[in-house]
């Protein structure tokens, strides 16, 4: 099983002022991730895929006249929170869970702020690109249970070391509260309890791919991914297909299909988590094929397993005020 520290490796800020959400190799070594490290079971695509079968434009938002894009987020409100690298991969499997059951039910959502409280493998200060994945393939088989929905964990943007807004008066540590919980009523009388049944996802796989081929395969086969992408020049993006080379990575989006341009060719669907403020209703097109933005460098996927869901795993139903999952811990 992976070891995770407890604590944050530093993070650096760029030459341009903005704070860098995503971790070194070496910091991401040093809170014991795998870099671009693999758990594979099944043939992978980028291996088994020829790249004539792929479509010129492809998007799991508009697949068949289906949408299996999950909903938008915004990592900064109430307060900043540079959770980039926990947003990408948490939309991107949300997308996994919702292909998997066909575009059916109510979509699942699943809890950022989980993976901010238990994961050890980022904070609001940075993260990495590789480790929510592997650490919720430890918790899966460690436990049986994995990420909570956003019903029972908010997203919150706070962090054990965070001092802005209302982070520093609540308490961000991996406790049953800070899984999945629910509040009875007002106090004196109410309570809040972390509850020791819950609806949740897991995953059987995961895995770390590189450019525009491999990526393409895996998305069209399997579903969106979360990659690394420089974003200064995307700060005052307002549409159109960016084409700039990019510096180095310093956030975390998902990637949800390619499109193709008359003019300007190919692109990648982009989803940010700054909100539908932004960009193209929270989107951004990227070049596709010459890593623009440095997009093609590096991605990470993840296999759902199980997950609750009416139609599938139902979960055990908790009284309004949770008394009966109550948990002991």
């Amino acid at each position: 099983m992976l070891s995770f520290l407890s604590s944050s490796p530093s993070f650096t800020a760029p030459a341009t002022g903005r704070v860098k959400e995503v971790w070194t190799k070496e910091q991401t070594e040093a809170a014991g991730i795998v870099w671009r490290g693999n758990h594979t079971i099944s043939p992978l695509p980028h291996e088994t895929l020829s790249d004539e079968i792929l479509p010129k434009s492809f998007t799991w938002c508009d697949k068949d006249g289906v949408n299996y894009c999950t909903m938008s987020r915004n990592q900064h409100i109430p307060q900043y929170c540079g959770s980039c690298w926990a947003h990408g991969s948490v939309s991107a499997l949300g997308d996994r869970i919702k292909i998997a059951r066909g575009g059916k039910g109510i979509d699942i959502n699943l809890a950022v702020q989980h993976v901010l409280n238990c994961g050890n493998v980022g904070s609001c200060h940075g993260g990495s690109v590789d480790g929510p994945y592997q650490w919720l393939h430890s918790i899966s088989k460690s436990t049986g249970s994995g990420i909570s929905y956003e019903t029972s964990n908010p997203y919150m943007e706070c962090s054990s070391e965070s001092t802005e807004g209302i982070c520093p008066h609540a308490d961000w540590t991996c406790s049953a509260q800070n899984v999945a919980r629910t509040c009875s009523t007002f106090p004196p009388t109410g309570f809040c309890t972390g509850l020791d049944s819950y609806p949740n996802a897991t995953i059987s796989e995961y895995g770390s791919i590189r450019g525009a081929s491999a990526m393409a395969k895996e998305i069209y086969q399997r579903g969106p991914i979360s990659c690394g992408i420089d974003a200064a020049p995307i700060l005052k993006y307002t549409g159109g297909i960016v084409t700039d080379a990019g510096e180095g990575v310093d956030h975390v989006i998902s990637v949800v299909g390619w499109g193709n341009d008359p003019e300007e060719g190919e692109y990648w669907i982009v989803r940010n988590s700054w909100g539908e403020y932004w960009g193209e209703m929270g989107y951004v097109r990227v070049a596709k094929g010459n890593n623009a933005l440095k997009l093609e460098e590096q991605c990470s996927w993840a296999v759902p397993d199980v997950y609750t869901a009416k139609e599938v795993s139902p979960n055990f139903p908790c009284f309004e005020d949770g008394t009966n999952c109550k948990t002991s811990k």
